[in-house]
């Protein structure tokens, strides 16, 4: 394979888009730039998962490069320590970050939502909290409560 100049990439897993999928996005991104302040109004979030080695969840970690860099990292799940942390976005202000004990489950995250995203969000001014939109992204601790509550 390498004589005929093939090297081994590592696939990275994206969202399935389906064939109305480019269209529907591009006259959402065409309706948001036609409403020049509403960006100013969304909440965005996420959440990331750290441990001893580092960033653990690579679905938010990418290596850009001209050529593969074949770059390795080396873990120790046996002496496993993890941490996740919460942040959000509101215009220009930050608003976290929040450490998020235990693993993140549904429940974990509900239960953060209803105790403590609030007094986060104390920090944000209240004219902009009322117009605010809650951006939320797909993740598995997206529970049906979550998305419920």
């Amino acid at each position: 394979m390498h004589a005929e100049g093939m090297y081994p990439y590592h696939v990275q897993r994206v969202q399935n888009l389906g064939t109305g999928d480019f269209a529907e996005r591009l006259e959402f991104c065409k309706w948001l730039n036609g409403s020049r302040q509403l960006h100013r109004y969304i909440l965005f979030i996420d959440e990331a998962q750290f441990n001893r080695d580092g960033v653990n969840n690579t679905h938010n970690s990418h290596v850009w490069a001209d050529e593969n860099p074949h770059a390795t990292m080396e873990s120790n799940f046996q002496l496993r320590f993890s941490v996740n942390v919460w942040c959000a976005v509101l215009d220009d202000q930050l608003s976290g970050p929040f450490i998020l004990e235990g693993r993140l489950t549904g429940e974990a995250y509900l239960r953060f939502l209803q105790e403590e995203l609030l007094r986060l969000l104390d920090e944000m001014p209240l004219n902009k909290r009322g117009r605010m939109y809650f951006q939320h992204d797909g993740a598995p601790h997206s529970s049906r409560k979550v998305r419920n509550f």
